[in-house]
């Protein structure tokens, strides 16, 4: 299943490396995906089942990346 996240907290990156970055590190992000049920809810990858294919809203949620 692909879920899409947004970074948390006002966070905004300018470029792919750093959203993956941070969600390598482990950083929150706020899932956007209303399939998942959780729309809303914070989730880092720690937390993230592995069937997820996590993909990151960046740059003022224009762009997007697979984690």
């Amino acid at each position: 299943m692909y879920v899409t996240v947004s970074p948390a907290y006002g966070r905004d990156y300018t470029s792919q490396k750093a959203a993956k970055a941070d969600w390598a590190a482990g950083k929150d992000f706020v899932i956007q995906s209303i399939e998942t049920g959780a729309a809303g809810r914070m989730v880092s990858k720690s937390e993230a089942p592995a069937s997820w294919k996590i993909m990151i809203r960046y740059a003022r949620m224009t762009k997007v990346v697979q984690a």
